[in-house]
Order: C-alpha cells, then structure tokens, then sequence
C-alpha cells in the first residue's frame, strides 16, 4: 500500500546501501536460494528537488542534464525516476545522484542507486512507501540493468541484514555471531547481464554440468546458513570456497579474480570468493577474527586490488 500526503516539499534526499551476495551467485537465476547482506559502509545519495524551470534534469557523477537526454548508460538511472516520478505523480524535478559505490562490481550500484532515487522522490512528493512497492519500482529499473534479474539486489539494498533469497521471496538470517569480511575490488568490470546469458546458455550446451553446480551451490548456502546462526567462520570459510570453485567451473571468474582469492587464503582468509555476477567486480575473504582484516585487505592489495573495505556482518 502507497500512503500519500497533501504536502510537496522543495527538496528531500534519501540513501541506500550496497550488496554482497555471500553465497548463491548464478544458481538463485535458476530457482536455488542464496544469501546476501547489505554493505552498510558504501552508499549512494540521491536528492530530489523542484525544479525551477519545468524541465526534469538529472545530474550523476559523469552527466549534468535534462533527463530525456542522458547517455544510454545512465539508462537504468533514468528508469528509477521516470518510474518513481510516474507512482507518485512528482512534478517535473532535479534528481542529484552521488556514488560511492563501483560500478559493475558485483556490489548492487544500480539497484542502490534505483532504490536512493525512488525514495528521494517519494519524499520530496511527500509519498510513503511501503517496502513491496519500494521494491517493485528498484526491480523495475534493475530490468533495464540486468534484462532479467533474479530480485535479490532490490530485496538486499534495502534489508537491515543478511537475507535468505529465492524464487522472488526473502526473510531476514539469524547471526550467531559477529563475521568479519573483506571485500577487494579487482578493478576490472564484469557484465551481470553476460554473465547471466553465459550460465544460462550452459543449460543448452552441457545440462549435466550445470545442474550438478547447481546442486552443490544449493548445499553450500544450506551450509552456510548454518554457520551464520552459529557463528562458525571454519564452516562458513569452507563453504565460501567451495562456492569460488564451482563458479570459477561455470567460467565466470578471470585470472585475476582467483589471484585476488588466493592472495586472501595466503594471508589467513577462512574463505574467499568472487561475488556478483563475475567476469571482474569484487572478491570477498572471510577474516577468522576483525583483527585479521587489515593484514588480508594488505594482502589483496598487493595483489592488484585496486580498493578494499571491510564489513561486519552483526548478530541478530
């Protein structure tokens, strides 16, 4: 249900966070579950305003202008506020979009960014959302990113913690305690949306393969659910890598994405792996405790990462 006021204010700003899918990449395509969590620490702002002469403009990082001629890059960002302006029946508007996010690094850029502009421009038409039309109008856009996401970015981006995703259906994870992780960024970019057609095309050429990855990622977020609620990092540490070896085999990791996972291991990491759709973007390594961190950030950034961050998945 859409709550919605009388009031219209000059200007509102919202945020949003990224995303780790921890384990379940690919196969949650396919119907199996998986698990993510929101990354607290990188976000992106959006701020909606009136504007002053009728003309909806858009401004990001790399473009300042009106809406109707932004690059086709920016496609899924225009989205997101063609549609939140459309729900809520915003007046013409100046939507200002800061990033902290990578793009196209596994991390939920442009579902934060949908889900950071449609609440800006609820706000500022003085809208409530509830959190399924939120959702709805973040996947929406994602459609325009990614074709034909699974879901899990817009359900992530906007959760309070981890979450068990499948089949468009989401609930919250126990955490027993608190898990430190690494997240590297490669510095190379990887399409979700080849990616995908790639894993995809595996059930025409060689159906066995796929099932059979699927059928051990499957068991892996089982198993790594476990280890959330218990708080056992050698149990998560073994199913993240377990997970690395079956989507480096279904050929969306790269060279450098595995030097990134080995320099991790070498350095103590309970477990690494890529996260997201692959082909480049980010890998994540489990720290055994918060004081292991900075010595496997180091390490990964020897190794070629262009930046690491480090996030505590908390108890619950």
């Amino acid at each position: 249900m859409t709550n919605v006021s009388s009031g219209v204010r000059d200007t509102a700003t919202a945020t949003a966070h990224a995303k780790a899918i921890l384990v379940g990449e690919h196969s949650v395509v396919h119907g199996a579950p998986a698990i993510a969590t929101p990354l607290d620490a990188l976000t992106i702002t959006a701020t909606a305003s009136l504007a002053a002469d009728g003309t909806t403009t858009l401004t990001t990082d790399d473009y300042t202008g009106s809406l109707d001629e932004a690059p086709d890059g920016l496609a899924p960002t225009v989205a997101a506020v063609r549609l939140a302006m459309d729900h809520v029946h915003a007046a013409p508007l100046d939507v200002d979009v800061r990033n902290e996010v990578p793009l196209s690094a596994g991390l939920g850029s442009s579902a934060a960014t949908a889900a950071a502009i449609v609440r800006a421009i609820a706000r500022c038409a003085d809208v409530d959302l509830d959190d399924a039309t939120l959702q709805s109008l973040v996947h929406q856009a994602e459609q325009v990113a990614h074709g034909r996401p699974s879901g899990l970015d817009a359900r992530t981006v906007v959760a309070a913690g981890p979450i068990w995703f499948q089949s468009g259906a989401s609930r919250p994870l126990p955490v027993g305690a608190p898990v430190t992780i690494v997240v590297a960024d490669s510095g190379s970019r990887g399409s979700t949306r080849e990616m995908v057609a790639h894993v995809a095309e595996l059930r025409r050429t060689d159906p066995a393969h796929l099932d059979a990855a699927i059928a051990t990622l499957t068991q892996v977020v089982h198993d790594f659910a476990d280890g959330l609620a218990t708080g056992d990092v050698t149990a998560l540490g073994a199913a993240m890598s377990t997970a690395h070896a079956e989507l480096r085999g279904l050929g969306v990791s790269t060279p450098h994405l595995d030097t990134l996972v080995e320099a991790a291991m070498a350095a103590g990491s309970a477990g690494a792996k890529l996260t997201g759709g692959g082909g480049g973007g980010c890998v994540l390594a489990l720290a055994p405790t918060v004081h292991d961190a900075p010595a496997i950030a180091a390490a990964m950034r020897a190794a070629g990462a262009r930046a690491t961050w480090t996030a505590t998945v908390e108890t619950t």
